[in-house]
């Protein structure tokens, strides 16, 4: 039997079967013959969304035209397509996506299934931008969903965590082609405080990074401007560097602080304008382990403060920065960030060093500051939870049993965490 793991590693599965489908007779096929399925994209997904000892099904070889409308504001694609593919193929066809995170390997499906979002407080998550979605259900048939068809499938299907049935096409907002300028900038954490707001109303855009024991945090800033010729190469770290920072603080802990005020010059100001779906994402090939929760926007950087203070207090060897971002408001039962603007702080670790009882004790204090965690990272959320932070999730359930009765598509810690019980 073939074994299946994340991107971090830190997730493992033995499925009795994992298949890829050329098309959607084959899928309908190995799914009719499934008692579990699930559906694997590029792994990202920290929590164990894709773990099944049943049948494990990639949608990466079924693929199909990728359509966009003449006004270039509509667009539909297969729904396995890699975001990487996708933004490229968009482009070539005079369209963007409206907002992107700043990594790509993601299938298109699983991005808008878990939340997926960029930064941008007018700015909305991936499953903002879904208009419809051809669906294959537990018995194998097809059926479409929208805002005017099978409505309540599409308000579910809009943030599912794969629970409604496997998608296999979505339709979705886009934009005419733009570029972007991209600034990054070193300051001092406090400056940026300061100039918080200012900095959101003036920019589509920003976000910061910054390591729990450093002062100076890194500003990146992007904005639309007209094209000015070829993009040249930039990153934000240099990732050879930061292995090696990382590879000391796991064998010398009590040295992490004193390498992370060292991370960062004092001094930098880089700009380039490119593409927007070559600006965007960026290369992350130092491994880490990660947990992101989305507060209400005032609640952010109280929370941040207090969890920087925390770790420098306890000392603990936090290898990875914080990212802060901002999301827009939006109505999708299960979106973090439904019925209010978001403030996004992102926890990573270096995947070679221990993270789960910092994760557990850090998530106390977003959890104390309103925080509803990204589905697809690191939480402890129960059942209770999810309806205590969640009014429609128990709406949610009830179209996910209508949908899927068998509850096929349901794994362990899906099970559990909705308190699914299958019916005949």
């Amino acid at each position: 039997m073939e074994t299946w793991s994340n991107w971090s590693g830190s997730v493992s599965a033995t499925p009795t079967r994992v298949e890829r489908p050329h098309n959607e007779a084959e899928l309908a096929k190995l799914v009719r013959e499934a008692s579990k399925v699930r559906v694997v994209g590029a792994g990202h997904s920290f929590m164990p969304l894709c773990e099944t000892d049943g049948t494990l099904l990639s949608l990466a070889e079924m693929e199909g035209e990728i359509e966009v409308s003449a006004d270039c504001t509509r667009a539909s694609a297969p729904a396995g397509t890699s975001l990487d593919k996708l933004t490229d193929a968009l482009w070539k066809k005079g369209a963007s996506l409206i907002n992107q995170g700043d990594v790509n390997p993601q299938a298109l499906a699983g991005a808008i299934a878990t939340g997926t979002h960029g930064t941008g407080a007018t700015l909305g998550s991936l499953s903002t931008t879904a208009r419809s979605f051809q669906l294959l259900t537990h018995d194998g048939s097809l059926v479409s969903c929208s805002a005017t068809e099978n409505a309540d499938l599409f308000e579910a299907q809009r943030l599912s965590l794969g629970l409604m049935g496997i998608a296999t096409r979505i339709e979705i907002d886009v934009l005419p082609a733009y570029h972007l300028e991209e600034r990054l900038e070193v300051y001092p954490l406090d400056e940026i405080a300061e100039r918080w707001d200012q900095l959101a109303a003036d920019n589509r855009h920003v976000e910061f990074f910054v390591f729990p024991y450093a002062d100076l945090a890194m500003l990146k800033i992007l904005h639309p401007k007209p094209s000015e010729g070829d993009m040249r190469a930039q990153k934000d770290m240099d990732d050879t560097a930061f292995r090696r920072v990382c590879d000391i603080c796991k064998t010398f802990p009590f040295m992490t602080a004193h390498l992370q005020r060292r991370l960062l010059p004092k001094q930098m100001k880089r700009r380039r304008v490119g593409p927007a779906y070559r600006i965007f994402p960026s290369d992350r090939t130092v491994k880490f382990e990660e947990m992101e929760y989305e507060l209400p926007r005032e609640n952010g950087w109280p929370a941040l403060r207090e969890v920087i203070a925390w770790i420098r207090k306890k000392w603990l060897p936090v290898a990875f920065p914080f990212e802060f971002r901002l999301v827009a408001a939006d109505d999708i039962w299960l979106s973090p960030f439904n019925g209010r603007v978001g403030a996004s702080i992102s926890m990573h670790q270096y995947h070679r060093m221990a993270w789960r009882e910092i994760f557990v004790e850090a998530e106390k204090i977003f959890r104390a500051h309103d925080g509803r965690p990204h589905w697809a990272k690191r939480h402890t959320l129960t059942t209770a939870d999810l309806h205590a932070l969640y009014p429609q999730a128990a709406k949610f359930c009830a179209v996910r049993e209508g949908a899927d009765p068998p509850a096929k598509f349901a794994n362990t810690h899906l099970s559990k965490l909705f308190d699914i019980q299958a019916k005949p």
